[in-house]
């Protein structure tokens, strides 16, 4: 049987298409996020990582102690950045105050007017960036890690992690966690927020407010029995009384405690670096 070369090349090409992602983060929009950022940086040095080919913008704050208990990578959330205003900069920048190294990345993002299943899509487009970030913190020497995330980022780093997590990477924190109903009712096993919690079994604090957002509100009870099905003894479930999304007024509040659950199931070595 003779074969047509010129129909080949045509049908691997749309196998190329077919497997390329629908969605890629909006570069140029992530540019212009940077340039304002560094413009009124005030705690941290900016940085330029690059994860398969793809440079994008993190900030790193040196811990400002006389020992070190590790390093914090941090996730924002959807339509936010390395150095929003609630939740990212507070953490990043008091975390340092208590021994812990910071790195804020940039994740992927679309325009501002996206719907939610094109930012879901863009989940798998995180996993080399928060890759990138713990190899970058493992050249400084740093072996004690954690991630933190909010919203979207912790949908991110919850399914990232599934994937299997590093060996230097200790601990979860995630934020604000909510769960995408469309994947949940597909009937699908295993996947999405529900079906990664369900393979983790690394120490996870699962942190929202009262009065959060319906789909974190309503999600509660299955993610903690996501956890239970995974045989997770080091998940924890905490509501603050009074906080919303963003934990408008009670940011302090929120860096207490997650600096007060790090202390207890990721304790660093306390090395002495003066």
């Amino acid at each position: 049987m003779r074969i047509n070369l010129m129909t080949v090349a045509g049908l691997l090409f749309a196998v190329q298409i077919w497997a390329a992602p629908l969605w890629a983060s909006d570069l140029a929009r992530e540019g212009r996020i940077a340039a304002e950022i560094q413009d009124a940086l005030l705690v941290g040095e900016p940085l330029t990582l690059q994860a398969q080919g793809v440079e994008f913008f993190a900030i790193q704050a040196a811990e400002e102690t006389d020992y070190i208990q590790g390093a914090a990578i941090i996730l924002h959330g959807r339509g936010a950045h390395p150095d929003w205003v609630d939740v990212i900069n507070p953490l990043r920048s008091r975390l340092p105050e208590y021994g812990w190294k910071t790195l804020s990345i940039q994740l992927p993002i679309a325009a501002s007017d996206a719907s939610d299943w094109v930012y879901r899509e863009l989940i798998p487009e995180a996993f080399p960036r928060i890759t990138a970030a713990v190899e970058h913190l493992k050249r400084q020497g740093v072996t004690n890690i954690v991630l933190i995330g909010h919203s979207l980022g912790a949908r991110m780093g919850v399914e990232y992690l599934a994937q299997g997590a590093p060996a230097e990477l200790r601990a979860f924190v995630a934020i604000g966690l909510s769960v995408d109903n469309s994947i949940a009712d597909s009937g699908i096993p295993d996947s999405g927020t529900l079906g990664a919690l369900k393979k983790l079994r690394l120490p996870l604090l699962d942190i929202y407010g009262s009065r959060d957002i319906d789909p974190v509100l309503n999600s509660a009870a299955a993610r903690s029995a996501a956890s239970r099905q995974a045989e997770n003894g080091a998940y924890r479930q905490t509501r603050v009384d009074g906080a919303d999304h963003f934990f408008n007024g009670l940011n302090d509040t929120l860096v207490a405690e997650v600096r007060a659950w790090l202390g207890r199931v990721a304790p660093g070595e306390e090395r002495r670096v003066r």
